[in-house]
């Protein structure tokens, strides 16, 4: 059966300036329709913070070294817990934003799955399926 989906809940922990971590679920998403991105929806007890997507390649060489710039960025980042990937999330409009981060491990194990069902470097994009859904609207 071939994969067009996956998904993972991982822990998350939201760094708060001069405050304990804020423990957070994320959900990370993938589908072979999108195959450049990652959904990410965070969450915290009783609330689903906003929804962000993430380039799947740069989120795979946040977990190596530091890439990205402007709204989003990743690197790697030991923590108390072991391994981590920190994700920066800035709001142009305001500038606020937020230090998100995830267990290298889980994040690891969630791109594997990913490349089960697109290959790093087999990713396509239909720009005339494209064109012609935007022309729909």
């Amino acid at each position: 059966m071939l994969l067009s989906r996956v998904s993972a809940l991982i822990a998350v922990r939201l760094q708060a300036d001069g405050e304990d971590d804020v423990p957070l679920l994320g959900r990370l998403s993938y589908d072979r329709a999108d195959p450049y991105a990652v959904r990410a929806q965070f969450f915290t007890r009783d609330t689903a913070l906003p929804s962000w997507c993430f380039d799947r390649q740069m989120l795979a060489e946040g977990l190596q070294r530091p890439v990205g710039e402007g709204d989003v960025t990743f690197r790697p980042q030991w923590t108390a817990g072991g391994e981590a990937v920190r994700i920066a999330l800035r709001d142009s409009a305001g500038g606020q934003g937020a230090v998100l981060l995830l267990d290298a491990r889980a994040v690891t194990a969630f791109l594997d799955e990913t490349y089960a069902v697109i290959a790093p470097g087999a990713e396509t994009f239909d720009a005339d399926g494209f064109l012609e859904e935007l022309l729909a609207r």
